[in-house]
């Protein structure tokens, strides 16, 4: 299912609007962490530096092949081996990963699209029993270059009614200057 809102402008743009050792630091992503699913990898802004600090794999998947086909080029190019892409409606049937085998979930500018709390809980199905769900977005209360239309943009306390629903805890919530707020939702 394609979120609302979410085309992808030109690749040198996209990555300009994010300050990603900021965002990987603050939401601690680094070597400590294992395997991470993440859904949409798009031109892997933030698929090959995460794969880069973690020490397992980094399960991506996305709806657009092309998207798969670019991301997996690069990680080719720079000499990232720890990617496994695959095309997939995640919002439709969940990550079709074994439950309880990653450490992390990465929802980066997804939580905008109609019951977000149901992806919540799919990426909680897949978290081991410390894991993470990371989320970013676009922020509600200021004006940004992209990203959403306002109405459909989550606020730091959705995220958290969400998190309670799915049965997870807030433990980090941050701003991500210029743009994004940042959660770490735990089991």
């Amino acid at each position: 299912m394609k979120v609302p809102e979410s085309g992808m402008p030109e690749e040198a743009y996209w990555e300009s609007l994010f300050d990603i050792p900021l965002i990987l630091d603050r939401l601690k992503i680094d070597h400590s962490v294992e395997h991470v699913a993440e859904l949409g990898c798009g031109y892997g802004t933030f698929t090959l530096p995460v794969a880069r600090r973690i020490q397992g794999i980094l399960f991506t998947f996305d709806i657009e092949p092309a998207m798969i086909a670019h991301t997996l080029s690069r990680a080719e190019n720079e000499g990232v081996r720890n990617i496994n892409a695959a095309l997939r409606d995640v919002l439709a049937t969940g990550f079709g990963l074994e439950s309880g085998c990653c450490d992390a979930v990465l929802l980066f500018n997804i939580l905008h699209f109609p019951k977000p709390e149901d992806l919540i809980r799919k990426a909680a199905d897949v978290l081991r029993p410390a894991g993470r769900v990371l989320a970013i977005h676009w922020r509600s209360d200021i004006a940004t270059p992209r990203g959403p239309p306002m109405h459909l943009r989550p606020k730091p306390s959705d995220a958290e009614r969400w998190a309670n629903a799915a049965g997870l805890t807030v433990t980090v919530m941050t701003e991500l200057p210029p743009w994004h707020f940042g959660v770490a939702l735990a089991k």
